[in-house]
Formats: C-alpha cells, structure tokens, sequence
C-alpha cells in the first residue's frame, strides 16, 4: 500500500473541484455565544451525496486503471461511502457491487440506487459494517474485484482531507489568519486522519479534537491498547461511526494528529440532532452531530486563550458537520434517546395493590402536576395480590424526579426504576 503524505491532499483537492461541492464553512451565532467561541460548521451534509464520503471515494476510483474497471469494484458500507461509491461507478462508468449491513436505513439505500442507477449492485449483508466489509473483502479476493475501503486507505484519506483544505482557504477568504481548533467525528479514522494531518502540516498549533459515539469507542481502545484492536460489543445507532476495528493505517496517523479524543453518548447525540434540526431546520445524521455534540465536553476551553484567529474573544472553532442521510422513520427514537438523556423520561416496573382505587392513589398521591405517564402496560392476574405495570413518566425538569421518588416511598410503592441497561428498557426504546 502506498504510503499517505499530505501532499496527496493537495492533488486530491485540485482532481476533485469539478466534482465535489465545495461546502459552505458557516458561522453558527448561538452555540458562538453559548461557548464564548467563534464556532464555525463545515457543512458535509450539503455535499452532493450529503456526506463528506464521495471526497475519498471518488479520489480513489478516479485511480482505477482500465483492466480494473473491467474487473469491477467492491466495497462495503454503512451508508455514507456507498453512496460515494455510488456516484462515482456511475460516473466513471464502472460496476460495482456494495454490502451493506442489513439494518441500514432504507433512506440510505434508496439513495444509494438513485445514484449508482446500473452501474450499482446492493448486497445487504450481516448486522454490522465489519461484517460487510468481511465478506466484500472476501468477493474481492474470489472474483478479482477492487476493494474501495471507505477510511484505512491513503488515496480515501487525501480525498476526505480536502475538507481541511477547504477549511483553511475558506478562512482565509474571511480574513481569519488560522484555525485554533476542529472538531472531527471518527468511525474508522479516515476523515481525522485526512484533515488532521492535512492542518497540521500547515499549522502544528491547531487542535484536532476528535469525537467519537460513546457506544462505539473502537479509536479510544487502539488508542489505549497502543495498537489496533476490535471491540466485542457495539451500539450501531450512531450508524455511520459505528466501527468494530479501525484501519491500521487511520490508527497511525490518529495517534500523531489527535490532541484528545472525546466519547460522545448517543443520547447527547439525540439531543443535538433535534436542537439542530427545530433552530436551524438542518437534518444532521447521528454521525453529522457527533462533533458538535462533543462541544458540551469542552466548555471552558474554548472561550479563553485564542491566538490570533479569535483576537482575544475565544477560539475559533470548526466542527465538521459529516453527513445529512438520516431516516425520518428514525425520529421517534431519536427524541425518546434526547428525553432519557436529559433525564426528562423515565421507566418503572412498579407492583400495583389489585384492590380497586390502587392506580387512582398512585395519580392523585405520587405524581407532581407537571409529571405524565407516556405509557402504561397492565394486564390483571386473578388471585394475586399486586400485579406489576410497565410505566413511562415525563418530566418537565430533570430535578423533578427525586420529589417524584420520596413521594412514592411515602405511599409504599414497591418499584423498579429501569436503568439504560435493562433489558426491559432496551426493548421499549
């Protein structure tokens, strides 16, 4: 494998301005104010592909040769690179056949037809990306196909380091002389590895801020192991960085240019997907949130000891917005996650006395006038003394929970508060 240097972003950005959307670099007012930064989003989510995805793959496959596109491609994906693969078959009039993991939203899918058309296969396969991209790999090696990897190859990285690239002259079209700090989301590393070795080389001062889901912490491991490792549980809700094993490649340069890397939950992830979307009417993946709901965890550093990008008044800062491919089927979950992480909705299995007037002393004696049952399973068994019930509760602030408890010891209720690793509550959520 050829070895990545960053003046392949520099080739990369000049081969591909004719066919990726230089995205907008924008100033986002309220979350300035709320960090006391100048904040900045790198909207990826207005790329053609709606995701930063077709840099590094289209930068790769404009390499095939003429023997290789005869023999056809072969990637794997969780969405985002299929759909850059996508376009690019159809561009460079090259078939290809694409995995992806089962449980993909439709929504990805679909745009993956519409844009490789004929040039595209759809193979849906396995549960997960790793195991996708196992078996691409192994119909690569069966039939000959190119595998397109969508981050531990250094053709793929040049290619999504030419958003650093965009970054650094889009600044300087607006007069700011450097970037202190850039937030980045990792799945497999490629993109942080592209842009952070790309603004490192230009300024060794920035900070590259990685932010990766708390459910799949695949660059946090290797980073701590010292070495590549696969993790033995995944949480795939944030689909698009939902990683069992980084590249090796992206691992080393991870290691080089990360400054810290930061877990985001998935329920901050939530929480910031629906901010976005009800003040600013953009619909950002859960992956396309990650860095900005990575923010939170910097409070404090970012509104003092900015160099002269900030001019004293806090450090400018770039979150990558990566992607805009989330399914609108998937919203209910999406604000049922934000309401449990925000401590604003919680469940019991509470013991219900099968006399008549138990529920009704429950409604009028435990709950506060602000609290709702958003669910309540019950089914009444004959010759029992109590009988259990599923109940939801929301809250208008978090703080109301404790009063909610003391007043439902106060009336002996026997009750189970479900933690998020209940199997109960994973089955409602």
């Amino acid at each position: 494998m050829k070895q990545f240097d960053v003046k392949m972003v520099e080739e990369a950005r000049e081969h591909l301005r004719d066919v990726v959307k230089e995205t907008p670099l924008q100033l986002h007012k309220p979350l300035s104010e709320r960090y006391g930064a100048k904040i900045y989003l790198k909207r990826e989510d207005l790329q053609v592909v709606r995701s930063y995805k077709l840099r590094g793959a289209y930068n790769r496959m404009r390499l095939l040769t003429e023997a290789e596109k005869k023999r056809g491609i072969v990637c794997a994906s969780a969405g985002n690179h299929a759909q850059g693969v996508a376009f690019s078959c159809k561009a460079l009039k090259t078939q290809g056949v694409i995995y992806m993991p089962q449980n993909t939203p439709k929504q990805k899918i679909d745009r993956v037809r519409t844009l490789g058309g004929s040039y595209v296969t759809i193979e849906l396969y396995g549960d997960t990306f790793d195991e996708s991209f196992a078996e691409a790999q192994s119909v690569s090696k069966k039939k000959g196909m190119v595998l397109v990897h969508p981050f531990n190859d250094p053709y793929v990285i040049a290619g999504q380091g030419t958003v650093g690239a965009e970054i650094i002259e889009q600044l300087s079209a607006a007069g700011i002389e450097k970037v202190d700090t850039v937030v980045v989301p990792i799945g497999g590393g490629g993109l942080c590895a592209g842009i952070g070795s790309y603004l490192k080389s230009k300024n060794p001062s920035v900070k590259i801020i990685g932010a990766e889901p708390a459910g799949a912490p695949s660059m946090d491991k290797a980073l701590k192991a010292g070495k590549v490792v696969t993790l033995e549980k995944l949480d795939t809700f944030v689909d698009g960085a939902a990683v069992r094993t980084v590249g090796d490649l992206t691992f080393q340069l991870c290691k080089k240019v990360l400054d810290k890397l930061l877990l985001v939950p998935e329920g901050k992830v939530c929480e910031t997907m629906i901010s976005l979307y009800q003040r600013d009417g953009i619909v950002a993946e859960p992956a396309g949130a990650l860095s900005i709901a990575a923010l939170e965890q910097l409070k404090g550093e970012l509104s003092s000891g900015g160099g002269s990008a900030s001019g004293g008044k806090g450090k400018t800062v770039v979150c990558i917005l990566s992607g805009g491919n989330n399914d609108i089927s998937r919203y209910p979950e999406i604000i049922e996650r934000s309401l449990v992480h925000q401590g604003l909705k919680h469940y019991f299995i509470i013991n219900f006395s099968q006399r008549p007037g138990a529920l009704r002393r429950y409604l009028n004696e435990a709950l506060g006038p602000t609290d709702d049952i958003t669910l309540f399973e019950y089914t009444k068994k004959n010759n029992r003394e109590s009988g259990p019930a599923l109940v939801g509760i929301e809250l208008a602030k978090k703080e109301d929970l404790k009063p909610l408890l003391k007043r439902m010891d106060a009336i002996g209720m026997s009750y189970e508060l479900l933690k998020t690793d209940s199997p109960v509550f994973k089955f409602i959520i």
